[in-house]
């Protein structure tokens, strides 16, 4: 019916069990000690304010005909099911305040908060209460929880020069890396984030309130190509452990917004990240080299990809060899972005054991988008991914995996990387593995049902399509279906596939689609059962 997910001290994270993406089949009432504490329309909810170490029961009302009563009983006739939950424990809770924050949007905090996060014990909680906290950036240490409550804002400075220079790695007195970040792949020399934790364990942030990097109001969304570093992120995590992320609302980051980077048992719950859709590289969440990754019941709007998976360049990816490992992406809202659901393009050090489910993607560029190219290396190995029961509304092209990506590199219009001919496999040469897509249904795609570029070198090992559904807009437009070069516009194009060793189509469903089903090429095996076009 439903589970726990999270519990704070103050606050906890709860689960529908059901096949919707993302909404419950009704809105349902929740209860908590038998009074009611509100009404939701998603499978994932919160509570907050709640008390430490302190055990409640939580009741959910949801009408018979949401269990598939269709009698025509009355839709108040509901079914109550009730789940024990307990909080944590903590040593203490600090206000703030109590260190001089004065939360009025206009005086410097910054000293009073970092003077507060360095005086907690282990195991407080650090609480900021209604008021706008304008800071520079600040530095979290283990052990600690952060509470922004309802009413309250961290609101980043929009001065450059108050985000100090942190270089991407230093070599130590016997002369060995220490690595402290990086950008896009690469341990370059970045902007301090505005919430950074380096080489940390045992952090947890809280909402209901907002982490706002302010960055509309400052230069961080222009003329940053001519920076001396990286932008800062809103969230940076170096080669940290157990984080939680609950509740909170993040915006506004001078680019990505979350940047967890070889990090491992990271989760967040029930979070909303928001940015302009015109806003420049403003990711909402990339998870970089990381292990065990749960991104549960979030809400994504903002102005690059959703979620993209990376695991670096092909510097990164041989040096270290992490590959992205044990995602779990599932009941997430995604309104807007390039990509709803993006692996790469950085990930020299691949991607292996990501499952995305119960998903609801509108109005992206591309739901289900993976991006490599020649270059990222041996070591980038895209394996055992499964991306099942995802609803798409006017994605313009539901799947991508294109392995001809031309950004975000040098090299990037060089023969290397749009030649056509097979060139030898090498170190540098990427691989895309097995790839199961069911239950999709998408309604108003308009540049291609999906689009499968392999390598002539290195084809893609399989992909397969069940239960899948794609219809057309009537008022579609042409557009590019994947970044490469001398890439041309479609438009209504059905499955494009190019270079891969086994496709396997089994129920599925075209509507409105202009000319052939499926334009196949350089294929070694082709299964079709009940693949259908109507219109």
């Amino acid at each position: 019916m439903f589970k726990l997910l999270f519990a704070g001290s103050t606050s906890a994270c709860f689960e529908l069990e059901n096949d919707r993406p993302y909404f419950a089949p009704e809105t349902y009432t929740i209860y908590l000690d038998g009074k009611e504490a509100g009404r939701k329309d998603s499978n994932v909810f919160s509570l907050f304010g709640l008390k430490p170490g302190k055990e409640y029961t939580l009741g959910i009302s949801l009408p018979k005909k949401a269990h598939g009563n269709n009698d025509g009983a009355d839709q108040e006739n509901s079914v109550i099911r009730e789940l024990r939950f307990k909080t944590k424990e903590e040593d203490c809770a600090l206000d703030v305040r109590s260190f001089g924050a004065c939360g009025d949007g206009k005086t410097d905090d910054t000293t009073a908060i970092q003077t507060a996060i360095h005086c907690m014990p282990p195991g407080s909680r650090l609480y900021f209460p209604a008021g706008t906290y304008l800071t520079r950036p600040l530095f979290l240490k283990s052990h600690i929880c952060l509470e922004f409550s309802e009413g309250s804002v961290l609101l980043g400075s929009t001065e450059r020069e108050s985000y100090p220079i942190v270089p991407g790695f230093v070599k130590n007195l016997d002369g060995d890396e220490v690595h402290f970040g990086g950008f896009e792949g690469l341990p370059i020399t970045m902007y301090q984030s505005l919430l950074t934790a380096e080489y940390a364990e045992d952090i947890t942030i809280i909402g209901p309130g907002t982490v706002d990097g302010n960055a509309q109001n400052s230069d961080f969304w222009t003329g940053f190509h001519e920076f001396p570093a990286a932008r800062p992120r809103l969230f940076f995590f170096n080669r940290c452990k157990n984080i939680n992320v609950h509740g909170l609302k993040a915006q506004n980051s001078p680019s990505w917004q979350f940047h967890p980077y070889y990090s491992e048992d990271l989760c967040f719950y029930d979070i909303h990240i928001h940015a302009p859709k015109d806003s420049p590289n403003t990711d909402a969440l990339d998870p970089e080299s990381c292990d065990r990754v749960n991104i549960i019941g979030c809400r994504f709007d903002v102005g690059d990809d959703c979620i993209a998976i990376k695991s670096g360049k092909i510097e990164l990816g041989q040096k270290f060899n992490k590959p992205a490992d044990h995602h779990v992406i599932r009941n997430c809202l995604m309104e807007f972005g390039h990509g709803a659901i993006t692996l790469g393009s950085e990930i020299g050090a691949g991607v292996r054991n990501l499952s995305v489910s119960q998903c609801y993607f509108l109005g992206t560029d591309r739901g289900l988008r993976i991006k490599t190219r020649r270059g990222r290396g041996r070591n980038c190995v895209i394996d055992k991914v499964v991306f099942d029961n995802i609803r798409m509304e006017n994605v313009l092209t539901p799947v991508v995996l294109n392995m001809w990506y031309n950004c975000c590199d040098p090299d990037r219009e060089s023969e290397y990387v749009w030649s056509r001919d097979a060139l030898p496999v090498d170190e540098r040469t990427p691989r895309l593995g097995a790839f199961h897509f069911r239950n999709l249904e998408c309604t108003g795609a308009e540049v291609a049902a999906a689009y499968v570029d392999g390598l002539p070198e290195s084809p893609v090992d399989s992909v397969e399509f069940e239960n899948v559904s794609v219809s057309f807009s009537d008022n579609a437009r042409p557009g590019i279906p994947a970044m490469m070069n001398f890439a041309e516009k479609r438009c209504r194009l059905g499955f494009y596939m190019d270079n891969v060793r086994t496709l396997r189509f089994k129920n599925v469903k075209l509507k409105g689609v202009s000319g052939e089903k499926l334009i196949a090429s350089h294929y070694e095996e082709l299964e079709e059962e009940d693949f259908d076009v109507e219109g």
